[in-house]
């Protein structure tokens, strides 16, 4: 018997940058057992020129990655959702579609590197940054015995999660 591919969405508000580098990062780590995607409530209808070289230098697949509108999957053809993240503050705060399937939720902050000013290798490592705080989040969250736990535990674990800002620690 095959186990079952969790479907997650990242949500932020422009789509441009933190979820995409979220849904990037969760389709290698968690690959055969994730399928993720992102979305924005407000998307700037492009990805980030930053976000993609991030990516790209960091050996992701970006061929299909886009900016696209949360609408996609709120509607009766989206995938059934079993975990929806929310990345950004304002995100967090808006008021979301019903998502297919009753989706586990949790809000995993990150600082908007898409909006950081100043020198070159500091909007450098703004992307840096956000990259180490998502990959360490989602490894944390792929590593979760998913089948053990029950709603609650699994719901106050995701909570967690979005706390978490330094690396975590080795076995």
């Amino acid at each position: 018997m095959t186990d079952p591919v969790f479907n997650v969405l990242f949500l932020c508000t422009g789509n441009s940058a933190r979820s995409i580098i979220a849904e990037a990062i969760l389709n290698r780590v968690g690959q055969g057992r994730f399928r993720a995607f992102s979305a924005g409530s407000q998307p700037k209808g492009r990805v980030h020129p930053r976000t993609l070289a991030l990516l790209q230098h960091s050996h992701h697949d970006i061929g299909g990655l886009r900016s696209k509108g949360w609408e996609e999957f709120s509607g009766p053809n989206a995938p059934r959702l079993d975990f929806v993240f929310t990345v950004c503050d304002n995100a967090a705060s808006e008021v979301c579609p019903i998502w297919p399937g009753q989706p586990m939720t949790a809000h995993w902050g990150v600082p908007d590197p898409a909006a950081v000013e100043g020198k070159e290798s500091e909007i450098g490592l703004a992307f840096a940054e956000t990259y180490r705080l998502l990959f360490n989040r989602i490894s944390i969250f792929t590593s979760l015995p998913l089948r053990s736990l029950d709603r609650i535990s699994l719901g106050q674990r995701l909570r967690e999660i979005g706390q978490t800002k330094r690396e975590p620690a080795s076995p």
